[in-house]
């Protein structure tokens, strides 16, 4: 039981934290760094490793260990080619259930909104956090858990694709504000082709920055 928790640990940390970090990007990772890190011995260490090689987040290198790909263009594209197909999706889910969550998303929007005002570097990790969290308010209101997991066992390549964009573009935290503001007031008019639309700009303007970069 313990070892499993640890091994949990390991895991949340080094997707949340580590991969999500573009300075661990091209890098080989260090099991004992990291179980001192954690807390934990290198065993949970290496199984969690071994669990975000199956997800196609890490490659293990032989004889050099764990190691951090790029996102490729490909990759790019795939993910955010996925996250339009599930917030449209969801999109229609909750404008035909009358069930969008303006309130909640406007609430994330406006912390983010706060943070907006300071240099790129300061709390981008927080802006990014509510970034995820004011896609996944628009997901988790379509009622679907499937969805819902499924949109969530994004977060790594999220949080990794989003703060490289936040450093890729000149004044993107505001950019960013000023699309999800764009995305709420469409799903508050109850129209879907608008609601789409905005979605659809705000992916692509992070992809077309991401390849650029």
């Amino acid at each position: 039981m313990q070892e499993q928790s640890g091994r949990e640990r390991a895991y949340v940390y080094l997707r949340d934290r580590v991969l999500s970090e573009p300075a661990f990007t091209g890098t080989f990772l260090n099991e004992g760094e990291l179980a001192s890190q954690i807390g934990v011995s290198r065993t949970p260490v290496r199984e969690a490793l071994l669990l975000l090689v199956s997800e196609g987040l890490i490659e293990m290198v032989r004889g050099r260990g764990a190691y951090v790909p790029p996102m490729s263009g490909r990759q790019i594209g795939e993910l955010m080619d996925l996250r339009g197909v599930l917030e449209r999706h969801a999109a229609e889910k909750a404008i035909d259930a009358g069930n969008v969550p303006i309130a909640a998303m406007t609430a994330t929007l406006e912390s983010q909104e706060a943070l907006a005002a300071g240099a790129a570097e300061d709390h981008a990790r927080t802006f990014i956090d509510l970034d995820g969290t004011f896609h996944q308010e628009l997901i988790d209101s379509a009622g679907s858990e499937l969805l819902s997991r499924t949109y969530a066992g994004l977060r790594a390549r999220q949080l990794r694709a989003g703060l490289s964009a936040l450093f890729g573009a000149p004044d993107r935290k505001r950019q960013v504000c000023t699309e999800h503001r764009a995305i709420v007031d469409a799903l508050a008019s109850g129209n879907l082709a608008a609601a789409s639309a905005q979605i659809d700009a705000h992916l692509d303007v992070t992809m077309r920055i991401l390849l650029r970069g």
